[in-house]
């Protein structure tokens, strides 16, 4: 289902396969059919493979490392190890303090000891199981308590990022409090209040593509690398200092990624595969294996969040006040950027006149956590949506009716003073989403023969035949910015040709932009074709010799990089009318007094007469138009009170879940997870479909299975493989209806908005309260797990 309103006018012309359609992935087939060719399948013909061996211990102090036996491995032809690094020894996103190989000191399980380079993968892992590290354990911090406490480990004693200054302490990444109104005086109006306490495990991006790349030593010194990653000129940014080169000697272009959702923002094995290849003077070819890449990349940050509301009897919200502590561990990555966002959006989608809030990160001996799918939206989501449900039943209203009476809407303003200045429908998602058809009732049963055990939980290994299966149903509804944050320069480049070719017009669109499986690539054929009027349009390999298109996160690239092509073409557009009106114009005078478009590659007027082909115009000289494209401009939350304009644009999904619980066993099978959600535009609603339907997967992996489980006691990963870290599969998967909605923000280009992030915060808590209706149980944390619904 659509519902669509005008969006912002397209100035360019009509042509098939252009936005509103739902034009076919160039990639799709290729991916279907196994012939695309990804990051892990790069080869050339003389290339060595690269190893990385890792520690054993969360938190160690390397006495000494002897590379000797290693060395002598016939087929080796180097190791390196920290004392061999030419130049910086540490990157980061934010702050630079991750050691490209362990500095005397590992933080956390899986860091980065030592570099193998042999001529066969299993030569290289050989090779480094002989590497000899003596360690000294340290005392492990795994939590604020051990965090924080007199005399515990200071994990990076000396900071001097900006953050440092605004912490009570050397282990808090970063801290952001927001404070509005007079909680103390709305709290003794209240005639309700409730309080919670909640818990989110951390979960993995789980990517299907392994971390893995080719780095090719070029004749000038420098080096060529193909990589999978989500922001080529980050991973630029940070490698050139750590390879002693400058920019230009370090070229990167994007290969095939198999899924990010946040993972491959960071640094994993691109500084290593160039370091190998310079060192040998061989192509490197670095690629993870499973077990390698549950340590090779970032996760979502775990948090514990207590938080509490209060209520008139009509059920109006007049206060809130939470914590928010995120465990960001041993390393910062994006957390500083997290926590503002966890901090700005702790209240949801709602009007709350009066808030206290304080949000932070932590440095522990866990595993490095930073960007996913959500990016701190997350993991307050789960939390404020369990306390509307609790406010409702406190109050014995219905929760989608509590919800719709306290819910923001165009004007409203958020906890940090930003006034809401676009649509804000979040009343009429829950609406629509509580309108939508509820699935049957005891699918399994069948008419006069057995029931269907593939309909119940846990059906298909046949462990009940309906006995204590419980339907519940829940909903959510969540708030996600969309962009960079916080005073960040946020900005896309684009480089569009237009030429003659074969006696057509064909424009060619190079930006760098990582396509991870967002759909970008369709996308901004898609504008080209619109704003230039053209059929053919070639996508030029994203790489560095193109300004930079920021990363593929915060749901950005759509409006971002496609706001950038978008102006690239209407530049083009532009000086090929202006071209045509002086080849042409003394022959037809609608050239000088007609608006003039580009359609099916012609040069027509706004009333449909056609003055010339498109290539006739252009000749045998192209046109070429480069921009660098910004949104309009955020500014930094204040450190005290975290008023500001942070983000530049809110999207906002509801979710309705059906879910099916044995009691007995503890199972849950969800049945049904319906969204409802405004995307501005739909610039392909195909792809728009898909994005919810994946964003809603990951968030109910969340709610039931996903945790990566670390051991209180030693920090170290219990479940890094796919044998023991669950995600669902299409089995898992259930119908997810979607409901879209068309409300132009008239500060985007086409009036779209960012999609494929908000899904993920509503799906959870969803799920989770259509499991509490159904057992009655309080659960406040995430995963469900079968003995939290058993008591076992």
């Amino acid at each position: 289902m659509r519902d669509t309103t005008p969006a912002v006018p397209v100035q360019g012309g009509r042509t098939r396969d252009g936005i509103g359609e739902s034009t076919p992935r160039p990639d799709g087939i290729p991916k279907v059919t196994g012939e695309f060719t990804y990051a892990s399948d790069l080869w050339h013909e003389d290339m060595l493979w690269g190893f990385t061996l890792r520690s054993p211990h969360a938190h160690a102090r390397i006495r000494s490392v002897d590379v000797s036996e290693a060395l002598a491995t016939p087929g080796v032809h180097a190791v390196m190890t920290h004392d061999d690094l030419p130049a910086a020894t540490r990157y980061g996103l934010e702050i630079q303090d991750t050691p490209v190989l362990a500095d005397g000191v590992v933080r956390h399980h899986g860091e980065p000891v030592a570099l193998v380079a042999a001529d066969h993968p299993e030569t290289a892992r050989r090779a480094a199981a002989k590497i000899r590290v003596d360690y000294e354990e340290l005392p492990v911090v795994t939590d604020e308590k051990s965090a924080t406490a007199p005399g515990a480990p200071v994990l990076h004693p000396g900071r001097t990022d900006a953050h440092a200054a605004h912490v009570a302490h050397p282990n808090i990444v970063h801290r952001q409090p927001v404070v509005r109104g007079d909680v103390a005086a709305a709290k003794a109006r209240a005639d309700v209040v409730v309080t919670g306490e909640y818990e989110m495990g951390m979960q993995d991006q789980a990517f299907l593509g392994p971390e893995s790349g080719l780095a090719v030593p070029a004749e000038d010194g420098g080096v060529d690398l193909c990589i999978a990653t989500q922001w080529l000129h980050a991973d630029l940014r940070q490698i050139a200092p750590v390879l002693g080169l400058p920019e230009d000697k370090v070229r990167m272009t994007l290969s095939g990624v198999g899924g990010a959702f946040g993972g491959r923002e960071d640094l994993s094995m691109q500084a290593h595969a160039c370091l190998l290849a310079l060192r040998t003077g061989r192509p490197v070819k670095i690629v993870y294996n499973r077990f390698e890449s549950f340590f090779g990349h970032v996760h979502r940050h775990p948090a514990k969040l207590a938080y509490e509301h209060g209520a008139t009897r009509d059920g109006t919200l007049l206060y809130m006040t939470c914590r928010i502590v995120l465990d960001g561990g041993a390393y910062a990555s994006s957390s500083p950027a997290v926590v503002g966002n966890a901090a700005s959006l702790s209240a949801g989608p709602y009007e709350i006149p009066h808030v206290s809030v304080e949000a932070l990160a932590l440095y522990t001996n866990n595993p490095p956590c930073g960007a996913m799918r959500g990016f701190g939206a997350v993991q307050a989501c789960f939390a404020y949506e369990a306390q509307m449900d609790r406010l409702a039943a406190a109050l014995e209203m219905d929760p989608v009716e509590f919800r719709r009476r306290n819910a923001m809407s165009q004007g409203s303003v958020m906890p940090t003073g930003q006034v809401v200045d676009a649509p804000a429908p979040v009343a009429e998602l829950l609406r629509r989403v509580k309108a939508m058809p509820l699935p049957p009732e005891r699918q399994w049963e069948s008419a006069g023969g057995a029931p269907d055990v593939r309909a119940l939980p846990g059906g298909l290994s046949n462990t009940t035949h309906g006995e204590g299966v419980v339907r519940g149903i829940g909903y959510a509804v969540g708030i996600k910015n969309v962009g960079f944050s916080e005073g960040f320069d946020d900005y896309s480049t684009a480089r569009v040709r237009l030429e003659t070719a074969g006696g057509e017009a064909v424009a060619t669109v190079h930006t760098a932009m990582a396509e991870v499986g967002q759909g970008g690539v369709t996308v901004h054929t898609q504008i080209a074709r619109t704003e230039l009027g053209v059929v053919r349009v070639v996508l030029h390999p994203a790489d560095t010799r193109v300004g930079s298109a920021g990363s593929t996160s915060a749901s950005r690239q759509t409006y971002v990089t496609g706001g950038a092509v978008r102006r690239a073409c209407e530049k083009a557009r532009e000086e090929v009318l202006e071209r045509g009106r002086a080849r042409f114009g003394t022959y037809h005078p609608a050239w000088a007094t007609a608006e003039l478009l580009l359609e099916d590659g012609k040069v027509v007027t706004d009333g449909g007469e056609v003055l010339a082909d498109l290539a006739d115009v252009l000749g045998d000289e192209a046109v070429e138009a480069e921009v660098e494209w910004r949104h309009r401009p955020t500014e930094p939350f204040d450190p005290h009170t975290g008023q500001g304009f942070g983000h530049v644009q809110y999207s906002f999904a509801a979710h309705r879940a059906v879910v099916e619980v044995d009691t007995e066993l503890g199972l849950v099978k969800v049945v049904e997870l319906a969204c409802a959600q405004d995307v501005g535009k739909a610039l392909n609603p195909l792809s728009v479909t898909g994005q919810i339907q994946g964003g809603t997967t990951q968030g109910l992996g969340l709610a039931v299975m996903e945790e990566i489980v670390v051991d209180p006691a030693t920090a170290k990963v219990r479940n890094p493989s796919f044998t023991d870290y669950l995600i669902p599969t299409i089995l898992d998967t259930p119908a997810i209806p979607v409901d879209i909605l068309e409300l132009a923000d008239t500060h985007a280009p086409y009036g779209l908005r960012g999609v494929g992030e908000a899904p993920t915060l509503s799906s959870t808590p969803a799920v989770v309260a259509a499991v509490r209706q159904a057992t009655g149980l309080a659960l406040t944390r995430v995963p469900v797990r079968p003995e939290h619904l058993t008591g076992t």
